[in-house]
C-alpha cells in the first residue's frame, strides 16, 4: 500500500525548519508569503511586536488584477507591498518564503519587491 504524501504537511514542516532561523525586528522585519491556488498574499511583520507594518494581496481592489493566481499578479503584489513598507519607513526586510520553493510566483514576488525598494 502507497502512502499519499500531504504536500502542505511537508511545507509546513519546511516553514517550521526556516522560521525556526529566522525572525523580524523592528529594525528588520520580516516579509512573509503565502501562496494558494487562486492567490498570493504578502506582508511586512514585525514579531518582536506582534505587529504587521504592510499588507498586500491579490485581492487588493487596487491592483486590478484579473487572472489573480500566476506571475504576474505576484509581481503586482510583491511592488505593492515592497511601496507600503517604504511608504511606513521599512527599506531593509527578512524574506521568509513560507516553507515554499523560491521559485515561480514566490520568486516573482521578490524579484518586484526588490526592484520597487526592498532589501533582502
Amino acid at each position: 500500500m502507497i502512502a499519499k504524501i500531504d504536500k502542505n504537511k511537508v511545507r509546513l514542516k519546511r516553514h517550521a525548519r526556516v522560521r525556526s532561523k529566522l525572525a523580524g525586528t523592528s529594525e528588520k522585519p520580516r516579509l512573509n508569503v503565502y501562496r494558494s491556488n487562486k492567490h498570493i498574499y504578502a506582508q511586512v511583520i514585525d514579531d518582536v511586536n506582534g505587529v504587521t507594518i504592510a499588507q498586500s494581496s491579490s485581492l487588493d481592489k487596487d491592483l486590478n488584477i484579473e487572472q489573480s493566481g500566476n506571475v504576474e499578479a505576484a509581481a503586482k503584489v510583491g511592488e505593492s507591498v515592497a511601496k507600503r513598507a517604504s511608504e511606513k519607513g521599512v527599506e531593509t526586510v527578512v524574506f521568509d518564503r513560507g516553507g515554499y520553493l523560491y521559485h515561480g510566483r514566490i520568486q516573482a514576488l521578490a524579484d518586484a519587491a526588490r526592484e520597487n525598494g526592498l532589501q533582502f
